[in-house]
């Protein structure tokens, strides 16, 4: 999956909006209002269009990077009114008036302005003149220990979380200066614990909604470069805590946000060990985030998906390997590998060279072709000194599998010394992405994205292709594993648990919120193990590693490339421990 675009930036009605006015000249005198008046209790000011004059303190100075500075007064003795509000000036700071600066102290007089079309947006007061200013005092951060139930009534004022709040994505660092930071730990996909459509799923998005909180950079700016407020730190993972973050109180781009006016206190979240499971087979996974190695001669780039260089190709291959290698596995199932065949120069045979070179001696389920006629494709790696391949592969073409949902591979393994083989069958299901989705494929509102219908399709055909036993009779013992892009409780998932009897590993290993995904600030999985009845009984334990899906993307090889597996992929991987 990919990030979407963030909606358009509210930049752009201010602009138009709030097109800066000469900051001096003769004006009707206005009497000074509080600020409360003019915020009113509303998302809408009550006095919209109107002539006003507020005076108070400045608080923040944000004219370089949202056109405006935030004035915030004594306060009018009501509680449901803010006592904040944005001074829209426009983006050309000029020559500021006498004595302005922050915590100075000045009269603004101007018109109250909303978004138009009656959208919500930041009320403000577009300056027409802002009179000298002298020294006043710093207003103190209003403490916030809880997410309030509005926070309507600080809108434009200063503020200090004094609760801890977790990092939940870093998705928009880069692009808008925007963390997503959310009060009592990690946001979870309502899909990932409910079924789309019920009471609970609807319950668990609007807490997500009213937990949510963005940390803002003051800047309308795209890609602004390093973010100030973190005070030259790297991007935070995952799972970080801020506690004392301040700024100003905002509602843009259909969202609360902090508008951050100090550096951001972090406690980093650590990086987490390679898991360790017990069991005499180890199983893995991983979405390798489009493994293309150009004509594999050390050309051929830029390619469609993945590296664009050779060089970034290498440190992408480094990063893979260093995951492979500390996870350790027996058998791995792969997704998103370049569907270029099998020779010598593929990148499934230069990836399994890469892993051999410190005398491993893995090997490459060999299918033949494909498997499918899409770009991107699933594969199955061996240790051949630990198991066996027994018999030829399986694959399941035809539906919903081609370009949509790739093509599942199947391989049975029997570990060296044993007898019990073992069915792993990689797979890889169509992405939420909306592109070309009509009709029941269409996103229908409840959450589970568009192509839900193909997804639920091809859980049905893969359960009924391994029921007809492709791979031979008595092979009994079969793991699903890969990307299934649905979480636990969509469709797709349950259709295999609760109709087609197979069982979650991690519901079965006892793991408590498991994750392998970060999407837009909230954590679920699309990456599952699922285990057969006859295989059930053989867990022994299972694991997501979370190298990845908490990283920022900067960590990359495409960015800083932080030397190790750290985000080799966006996706975790799992491992599973098997006693065959």
């Amino acid at each position: 999956m990919r990030h979407s675009p963030r909606p358009a930036r509210s930049a752009a009605w201010i602009a138009l909006l709030y097109a800066a006015l000469p900051l001096a000249g003769a004006h009707a005198e206005t009497a000074t209002l509080a600020v409360g008046r003019v915020q009113g209790h509303g998302p809408s000011s009550p006095l919209q269009g109107r002539q006003v004059a507020v005076e108070g303190t400045v608080t923040a100075d944000f004219r370089a990077g949202l056109g405006g500075f935030y004035l915030q007064d004594d306060g009018d003795g009501d509680p449901r009114t803010s006592d904040g509000v944005f001074v829209a000036t426009g983006t050309d700071t000029g020559m500021p008036p006498p004595g302005f600066a922050i915590g100075a102290r000045c009269r603004v007089r101007g018109r109250v302005a909303e978004p138009p079309s009656g959208g919500r947006g930041p009320t403000a007061i577009q300056a027409t003149a802002i009179e000298a200013c002298r020294p006043g005092a710093m207003p103190v951060p209003r403490p916030i220990d809880a997410p309030p139930e509005d926070w309507t009534a600080l809108e434009g004022m200063l503020v200090r979380v004094q609760a801890p709040l977790t990092i939940t994505g870093s998705h928009a660092l880069e692009r808008f200066g925007e963390l997503a930071a959310s009060f009592g730990g990690r946001l979870w996909q309502p899909g990932e614990r409910a079924r789309p459509g019920s009471a609970e799923h609807a319950r668990l998005a609007a807490d997500n909604a009213h937990r949510r909180l963005a940390l803002d950079d003051g800047s309308q700016q795209r890609d602004p470069g390093p973010a100030a407020y973190l005070a030259g730190h790297p991007t935070p993972r995952v799972g970080t805590v801020a506690v004392g973050a301040e700024g100003i109180v905002a509602w843009r781009h259909g969202g609360w946000r902090l508008q951050l006016t100090a550096p951001l206190p972090l406690r980093p979240a650590p990086r987490p060990d390679p898991p360790r499971v017990s069991g005499t087979l180890k199983v893995a996974a991983l979405n390798l985030e489009n493994l293309f190695n150009g004509d594999g001669r050390g050309g051929g780039f830029p390619t469609a998906r993945g590296a664009r260089t050779a060089q970034a190709l290498a440190a992408q291959m480094a990063k893979l390997v260093a995951t492979i290698r500390a996870l350790d596995p027996d058998i791995a199932a792969l997704m998103e590998l370049e569907n270029d065949g099998y020779g010598p120069d593929s990148s499934i045979a230069q990836l399994v060279d890469a892993l051999n070179a410190d005398g491993a001696r893995w090997r490459f389920v060999d299918a033949g072709h494909g498997p499918g006629p899409d770009s991107i494709r699933v594969g199955l790696i061996y240790r051949d000194e630990r198991v066996a391949a027994r018999g030829r592969p399986a694959t399941l073409t035809g539906g919903p599998f081609g370009e949509r949902s790739r093509v599942p591979l199947a391989q049975a393994f029997v570990r060296k010394g044993g007898r019990v083989p073992l069915v792993v069958v990689a797979n890889h299901f169509k992405s939420k992405g909306c592109g070309e989705a009509s009709g029941a494929d269409a996103d229908q509102g409840d959450g589970q994205g568009c192509w839900n219908a193909l997804r639920l399709d091809s859980a049905r055909r893969l359960h009924d292709w391994l029921r007809a036993s492709p791979l031979g009779r008595g092979r009994a013992r079969i793991v699903l594993l890969g990307d299934f892009n649905a979480y636990a409780m969509e469709d797709p998932l349950r259709w295999l648990r609760e109709q087609g009897g197979w069982a979650d590993a991690f519901a079965a290993a006892g793991v408590e919120s498991p994750h392998s995904y970060v999407y837009d600030g909230l954590s679920g999985r699309l990456d599952h193990a699922l285990l057969s009845p006859a295989l059930a009984p053989a867990l022994r334990g299972a694991a997501h590693w979370h190298v990845n899906a908490d990283e920022p993307d900067d960590a990359g090889y495409a960015g800083r490339n932080v030397p190790g597996p750290w985000r080799s992929s966006d996706h975790d991987p799992l491992l599973l421990g098997l006693d065959m």
